[in-house]
């Protein structure tokens, strides 16, 4: 009798330590996450759809079926009930990106250091009933075994949970909050993996190329980085294991980095090896202009928040992370930086900083990237060269660089004491025509290149509303007013502009205005708000 005691105490014993390990390993899975729900959606009166909720985008639904296919229908054509029910989870994903961006989830160091809290908890439990039970039945090899698949439950709990963690989703919304300002020389679009920046890579608030004292002989021109060949940065940013260090031996072509005004950023140090920076080969904006007679960055482009605010990025790194400048997203003073050139925010978010001095704004690429052989991240915008490559002029200091009003430039530059010029121009056919202007002659050069594109502009570029701005009425055929909302004061505001469905400026005023007049043909526009601390957006309609 005594022995099936002891027995029956053993196993009891047993099974409340398994069935503790395996409550913490279900509860460490989360199914919403790893298996999106399936439930019928009723669409065109008749038609059935099982599939899970995606996202809500520009009067579209999009779904995703059993398959992992994506559907997408106009949300009129969804059931009442549906329309309710979406309503209500695009309403949740703002929540929980509003959540994200105002910090108030935990902080990714957190959550980890929990996991570990309650990962040597667990094993402190097994191995105090394992030595019990030991020390007073001999029972080692059972509890062994028992001991043996608690660890390994909990720790695949653990690594589960790390990976998950170490993957950050970044709403196309918070990206776009940063790009906006530049608009709409520039313009964005984004799909289930990556958040999309089109633009011709000149910048519009900035000359280019005066100051250099170490010229390669290349001129901007403005490249096709529109479509398929858009810049790209992903939605999804996981952690590398070991962060790939920028220098000399990696990432040596290409970008590492697209800037908030649609200029490309690349590795401080050129396909030679040298700093760009200190040898002399950047302006005064920290730019140049490549092989391809393609202008981008080779550090961190500090002078753009002239002409954005000091709270958003400046630029986003092809890993996905942002890039800030002298301030943390709060707007704080910015905090000590690793060897990587930044930190994680109070988010649990990792982020960049830049800096005027080397490694000036990425050491190690945090993020997880692809690099190909010829040492450049992919995806990569590519640009297109219409002429040979040029050679360095010693001795040459550039002067100007200034638009001659004839879809060109004309760049002037000393050597030995007197001036030369470069005057080119291009036409609506892809002729390039390049004019040496040389003291006593002029020698001219013709290249047949690419066709000059255009920045998309359209509602989707501006059509991401903020809630801090109520337009009343909307629609209207009358005056709109404007009221500001959730901690968002007249004080606040430095800029109100307008633009059209075509993306065209139609009004800017400095400061606050609490409403506009319509004098507006019928059309659907865009305010964009600028304040010290974020851009607010909101769609207006003129019938």
């Amino acid at each position: 009798m005594k022995k099936n005691q002891q027995i029956f105490t053993i196993k009891k014993a047993l099974l409340l330590v398994f069935a503790f390990v395996f409550s913490l390993h279900s509860f460490s899975h989360s199914a919403s996450g790893l298996h999106p729900k399936l439930r019928e959606w009723t669409v065109n009166e008749h038609e059935k759809i099982n599939a899970s909720f995606m996202m809500f985008k520009n009067g579209d639904v999009y779904l995703e079926l059993d398959n992992s296919a994506t559907v997408h229908y106009p949300l009129s054509e969804f059931s009442e009930a549906d329309r309710n029910i979406i309503d209500q989870k695009n309403k949740q994903i703002d929540q929980i990106n509003q959540a994200r961006i105002n910090g108030s989830e935990p902080p990714l160091s957190q959550k980890i250091s929990g996991n570990v809290t309650g990962l040597v908890s667990m094993i402190c439990i097994i191995l105090l009933l394992s030595a019990y039970f030991y020390f007073r039945r001999k029972t080692f090899n059972y509890l062994s075994f028992m001991m043996a698949l608690g660890i390994l439950s909990v720790a695949y709990s653990f690594t589960i949970k790390s990976v998950l963690q170490a993957t950050t989703y970044t709403s196309p919304s918070q990206i776009d909050s940063a790009f906006i300002p530049f608009k709409p020389t520039i313009s964005t679009s984004f799909d289930a993996n990556y958040f999309y920046v089109h633009s011709l890579g000149i910048p519009a608030t900035h000359t280019m190329m005066s100051g250099i004292t170490n010229w390669q002989q290349q001129v901007p021109i403005p490249q096709c980085y529109i479509g398929s060949n858009a810049w790209s940065v992903p939605l999804n940013s996981t952690l590398a294991a070991t962060p790939v260090p920028v220098n000399q031996s990696h990432f040596t072509k290409g970008a590492i980095a697209i800037a908030v005004n649609g200029v490309a950023i690349f590795n401080p140090f050129t396909n030679a090896g040298v700093d760009a920076y200190l040898d002399g080969q950047l302006d005064g904006k920290g730019g140049h202009c490549g092989r391809a007679d393609d202008y981008h960055y080779h550090i961190a482009p500090l002078h753009l928040y002239s002409s954005t605010s000091a709270t958003l990025p400046i630029a986003y790194a092809l890993d996905g992370y942002a890039v800030y400048g002298s301030s943390e997203p709060n707007g704080s003073p910015m905090q000590a930086l690793d060897a990587n050139h930044g930190h994680f925010g109070s988010n649990g978010v990792y982020h960049y900083h830049g800096t005027s001095s080397a490694p000036y704004m990425i050491g190690n690429m945090v993020g997880k990237v692809t690099e190909d052989a010829n040492l450049q991240i992919i995806p990569q915008a590519q640009s297109t060269p219409i002429r040979p490559a040029q050679n360095p002029l010693g001795g040459a200091v550039i002067t100007s660089c200034v638009p001659n009003g004839n879809n060109g430039y004309i760049l002037t530059y000393i050597l030995s004491g007197q001036t030369y010029q470069v005057s080119y121009n291009w036409t609506n056919n892809g002729v390039y025509t390049f004019n040496f202007i040389n003291p006593g002659n002029t020698t001219t050069n013709i290249y047949n290149g690419f066709i000059q594109c255009v920045v998309p502009t359209s509602i989707n570029n501006l059509s991401l509303e903020s809630r801090q701005i109520d337009v009343y009425p909307n629609p209207s055929s009358n005056d709109f007013n404007l009221k500001l909302s959730e901690g968002v004061h007249a004080s606040d505001v430095i800029n109100i502009s307008l633009y059209n469905s075509s993306g065209k400026l139609m009004y800017s005023f400095n400061g606050f205005l609490g409403s506009i007049k319509n004098s507006l043909p019928k059309d659907i526009y865009f305010l964009v708000i600028k304040t010290n601390k974020e851009i607010l957006t909101k769609k207006l309609i003129v019938e």
